[in-house]
């Protein structure tokens, strides 16, 4: 087998044998702790530029493929994995994962304590980190030294500062259309959505066209021209990946959808950028929230749901009762915070009271699971439709 090291951005190393593609990569490593789903997170956009360490030890056994993938390709920088294993015993596989890997030239690097790497990372924080193997730990007929690799990996661009979302996107809009309770096509959507794509997974879409709404799908660079081309009854900003404070363009744009008050629903990043649309800073968090495992409090029902989470970036906005939109001596009125995290009181969710707007850190669709929050595309509609009965009779 062949010999592959991981070297942190701190110095730490770990050895292991390659898995996937030999060579090198870097980026910022993370961790998700998800005992399901592993090939909905390789092809998250939102892992773009990152390496991921899976906390589950046995990873691969139901293999890869074609129904589930969240985009057209995977995403992550790179892949660490404690057991990878042996050989893909489900009926739905059409590949092994190690091949696809391969195919897709994913570095990947197995046989490491995922547990103890763990455990730095949630100590240290996320940090770049780089994965070499093969020709990638030889130069000039000598394997290469930790310092070397150090050096490579301190040279990679850092996470904070990041604008990547224009890097996933999509090149081209495109319309994913309604469906009846059936699965057949529905002739007349009961709401058409304009979803700006940040790196958008294909389940989101879908989650929405099954509830009767038409989505146009539209790539970030969009302006509100764009958007407004479409009719829309709401706007939908998605997932991706980066700096929510290096996203000028984005939020500029969410400012002019909440100008002209179209109801607007933001999901993770599109979360994120909600709350600096309003005037709330954002915050590199130590280690994120990654995995399918999160408890965050609805406030508004009390419940608790279990939740899918991939963020490493968060809103700070007060906590405790209705605070003030910042931006604009307050021009978008009073917001409170509607969603917590009961792990560690990360703000899981906003909600503006004098707009039709609300957004959640989180994923409804969830495609592997759970699926506590699938109700709030079901709240989206319903105020896509409360903001269109208003409409009619101001009118």
């Amino acid at each position: 087998m062949t010999d592959a090291v991981l070297v942190l951005e701190d110095g730490r190393t770990f050895r292991g044998r390659a898995y996937g593609a030999t060579g090198s990569t870097v980026g910022e490593i993370v961790f998700n702790t998800g005992m399901t789903g592993y090939q909905e997170t390789l092809t998250d956009p939102s892992y773009h530029r990152q390496i991921v360490v899976m906390t589950a030890p046995h990873i691969g056994n139901t293999g890869v493929n074609d129904d589930d993938p969240e985009s057209g390709r995977i995403w992550v920088a790179g892949y660490v994995v404690r057991d990878p294993a042996r050989r893909a015993s489900s009926w739905r596989a059409s590949r092994t994962l190690d091949d696809e890997l391969v195919t897709q030239g994913v570095v990947g690097i197995s046989g490491v304590d995922t547990r103890a790497l763990t455990r730095h990372l949630r100590d240290r924080g996320v940090m770049r980190a780089g994965i070499f193997s093969g020709d990638a730990l030889v130069v000039d007929g000598a394997v290469r030294t930790d310092d070397a690799l150090l050096a490579e990996v301190l040279a990679a661009p850092a996470m904070q500062g990041a604008d990547l979302a224009g890097e996933v996107t999509t090149t081209e809009a495109y319309v994913v259309e309604a469906l009846a309770p059936d699965g057949s096509p529905l002739a007349e959507p009961v709401a058409t959505v304009a979803a700006l794509d940040l790196g958008i997974k294909a389940m989101t879409p879908r989650r929405m066209a099954e509830r009767g709404m038409r989505v146009h799908v539209l790539p970030a660079t969009s302006t509100i021209e764009d958007v407004l081309a479409t009719s829309p009854d709401g706007v939908f900003f998605s997932n991706g990946p980066g700096d929510p404070g290096a996203a000028t363009h984005e939020v500029e744009l969410l400012r002019e959808v909440l100008d002209r008050r179209i109801p607007f629903f933001g999901i993770c990043y599109g979360n994120q950028l909600l709350g600096r649309a309003l005037g709330y800073g954002t915050y590199k968090l130590g280690y994120g929230h990654r995995g399918v495992n999160q408890p965050v409090m609805d406030r508004l029902t009390g419940k608790v749901e279990i939740t899918a989470h991939n963020h490493g970036f968060a809103v700070d906005a007060p906590l405790d009762g209705e605070s003030t939109a910042p931006h604009d001596d307050g021009r978008y009125g009073r917001v409170v915070v509607s969603h917590v995290d009961l792990n560690d009181d990360v703000v899981e969710g906003l909600s503006a009271l004098d707009l039709p707007a609300f957004s959640v850190q989180y994923h409804p669709e969830a495609a592997a699971g759970p699926h506590d929050a699938a109700y709030l595309f079901d709240r989206f509609l319903e105020l896509m439709r409360t903001s269109g009965a208003q409409k009619g009779a101001d009118a």
